[in-house]
């Protein structure tokens, strides 16, 4: 596009109505997108959502809007919501943010965006508090405002939220019940992987098997740390990575056998809180077929 478009308003109108109002043929959330990316100018400027337009203000939308694409929109189980949390089972295959401002594939955050929009006044959302791996399912709680977004990322900063995992592996583990305490690291031969290694930060997975089949066993996995890749890593130093697990070489399978259970927490109202979140169907199936 060789200049912006020139958006047209009335003076007291918020930024994101005013795009709503010129652009209908888009979605809220999809507008709302592109006020975060930085490619609304007011006054040639980034700026907020929220943002009261004056008279005199010019709006500029610096991308071509007719040839950019749009999030698909996605339907995600929702398992538990009130005022300040939207709690949901991610299915394995989606990612939980997008990789970039122009990432347009649809994710967790797009989905809180898109539910927010409908539900709720479009500035006052914060999405995202912590991220599970595309290939793994299960619990993700998400903040509907920016005070519990702070509230609930202080938790998990400070190692108080407890976040349980269960994961199939090919045989058996010895012995049945043991911490993992092996620090973890980035791996220079494949960066898109981790290893475990001297120079890593500190990580702990305490791990107990709670059945076993002819061929593989199930167990239930709790991170004392938080590292990336974290669970998968330290299965796979000890030879027994998950099955699915293309990145570290465990038995093929139609997906990573890596579900979050659960979830405890306080939420806002200084309640604790426990959301579980159903073992997939799979993992049943493959532990039938395993016996």
């Amino acid at each position: 596009m060789n200049k912006p478009d020139i958006v047209s308003f009335e003076a007291g109108q918020r930024l994101d109505k005013a795009l709503a109002a010129a652009y209908p043929q888009y979605s809220r959330a999809y507008l709302a997108r592109l006020i975060d990316s930085d490619v609304v100018l007011v006054n040639g400027k980034p700026t907020k959502a929220g943002w009261k337009l004056r008279a005199g203000d010019e709006i500029a939308i610096t991308v071509d809007l007719a040839q950019s694409q749009q999030i698909e929109d996605i339907d995600l189980p929702i398992m538990y919501e009130d005022d300040d949390v939207l709690v949901i089972n991610k299915p394995s295959g989606v990612i939980s943010h997008s990789r970039g401002k122009y990432w347009y594939e649809p994710s967790v955050a797009s989905f809180v965006r898109q539910h927010m929009n409908e539900v709720a006044d479009p500035a006052d959302r914060a999405g995202i508090v912590h991220r599970l791996d595309r290939a793994t399912s299960g619990v993700m709680i998400c903040a509907k405002n920016e005070a519990t977004l702070s509230f609930l990322q202080k938790q998990f900063s400070a190692r108080t939220v407890q976040k349980t995992y269960l994961a199939i592996i090919s045989g058996n583990i010895s012995p049945e019940k043991a911490v993992i305490d092996m620090p973890i690291e980035r791996n220079p031969k494949k960066p898109s992987s981790l290893r475990v290694g001297s120079n890593g930060k500190p990580s702990q997975t305490a791990y107990e098997t709670l059945q076993t089949t002819e061929r593989y066993s199930l167990l239930e996995l709790k991170p004392r740390t938080g590292r990336t890749h974290q669970l998968r890593v330290h299965l796979a130093y000890l030879k027994r990575p998950i099955v699915g697990d293309e990145l570290y070489d465990g038995a093929p399978a139609e997906r990573l056998m890596l579900h979050a259970a659960s979830l405890t927490l306080q939420v806002p109202s200084g309640e604790t809180q426990t959301f579980e979140a159903p073992l997939p169907d799979v993992f049943a199936q493959m532990l039938e077929k395993g016996a």
